[in-house]
């Protein structure tokens, strides 16, 4: 035997009696409506604060945003100990660093000191720090650039090749650590090295 059919929602637990309208069949939006007619109303200021958003006066606040940190840093790339003046010291600072590292690999261990001496010599009597750092770089250079050649002499009897890629590699590897730092405003002390230029 058959069941006769059942109304909607009725004994099926997945069948619900479909949902009454909220507005009104004329298209018109009516009480309960989603959005409600004319938007929402503006806040009023009585709303407890959200974590701090929005500031107490409104956007922007009164007076300005403060700096992060309660203020701007008075030392860093431009100014205090091993900063900069302006951007052309800092260039030819990373000149005599960068261009270290680079004339290392180019010429094989053996012509590292050139950019640091061109630095020295172009600007260092107008800049104090790129003198500093131009120094810094030419006595790191000139150390190891004595090695690379003294390991081009001996490659004849192959132990040479040793004191070449240590020039290249801690030519390159100490000459981009010093730019960096340099980059950062800060004066870097290579490590073996000699202080031939003063």
């Amino acid at each position: 035997m058959t069941e006769p059919p059942r109304p909607p929602g009725a004994g099926d637990p997945g069948n619900y009696p479909p949902e009454p309208p909220t507005a009104p069949l004329s298209g018109a939006p009516g009480p309960g409506s989603y959005p409600p007619p004319g938007g929402y109303p503006p806040p009023t200021g009585d709303q407890p604060p959200s974590g701090g958003y929005p500031p107490a006066g409104g956007y922007p606040p009164p007076g300005g945003y403060p700096p992060p940190g309660g203020g701007y840093p008075t030392g860093g790339a431009y100014g205090g100990p091993g900063g900069f003046a302006n951007n052309e010291d800092k260039t030819w600072a990373l000149v005599a660093h960068f261009g270290g590292a680079v004339g290392m690999i180019v010429s094989g261990g053996v012509l590292g000191w050139i950019a640091p001496l061109v630095a020295m010599l172009a600007r260092g009597s107008q800049s104090p720090t790129v003198r500093a750092h131009a120094v810094a770089a030419l006595n790191f250079q000139l150390i190891w650039s004595i090695v690379g050649l003294v390991g081009w002499v001996l490659t004849c009897i192959l132990i040479g090749f040793i004191g070449v890629g240590a020039a290249v590699i801690l030519g390159l590897v100490f000459g981009i650590i010093a730019g960096i730092k340099a980059n950062e405003g800060q004066l870097y002390r290579y490590p073996l090295s000699a202080n031939f230029i003063k």
